[in-house]
């Protein structure tokens, strides 16, 4: 890539990811309101925004970030498969999209339920310890992912040594 490209792209990536971040704190500030508040009206609302949210940012932000992260990791020395940090941060994204994916059926049922709840119910029956944990550990694996982007632990993988003592032995006349 171009230093143009590469930084527009470099750009892209650090938007999306701090971008999915930031959804996803948002999130557990909606998934801590609706298990913790006492009012019935604001237990459902926090229920009846979660789909919309998650559809509308977190989805489209997962898939932002997973994108950007393949186009810099395969048109940057970097590459996708040489250093363990990258392949962490790939793993680590692929797994957290899969599991949002899977996961909004839940949040279509919780919608459902606070939909069918009368306003002046019993805000207990809507409360579900579930979208806190899920959003909790999406936060850490995510934090986890932009630690290693800022720190670049060392360690080459055994395809990145192999890279690597290619790339030195095409070198050396």
């Amino acid at each position: 890539m171009t230093p143009r490209l590469r930084k527009f792209a470099l750009t892209a990536h650090v938007t999306s990811s701090v971008g999915w971040l930031g959804a996803v704190a948002g999130f557990l500030a909606l998934a801590v309101v609706g298990l913790t508040s006492q009012d019935a009206q604001t237990v459902r609302g926090a229920y009846l925004v979660m789909e919309p949210a998650a559809w509308f940012l977190l989805v489209p932000l997962a898939f932002a970030s997973l994108l950007t992260g393949l186009v810099q990791s395969l048109g940057t020395t970097w590459g996708l498969f040489r250093h363990y940090w990258v392949l962490f941060k790939l793993l680590i994204n692929v797994f957290a999209t899969i599991v949002l994916l899977m996961y909004m059926q839940t949040l279509s049922s919780l919608k459902d339920m606070a939909a069918e709840t009368t306003s002046s119910g019993d805000p207990g029956v809507l409360r579900s310890s579930s979208p806190v944990l899920h959003t909790a550990a999406a936060m850490l694996l995510l934090l986890v992912a932009t630690t290693l982007a800022v720190y670049k632990p060392r360690g080459l993988t055994p395809y990145g040594q192999r890279k690597q003592h290619e790339q030195r032995t095409v070198s050396q006349p």
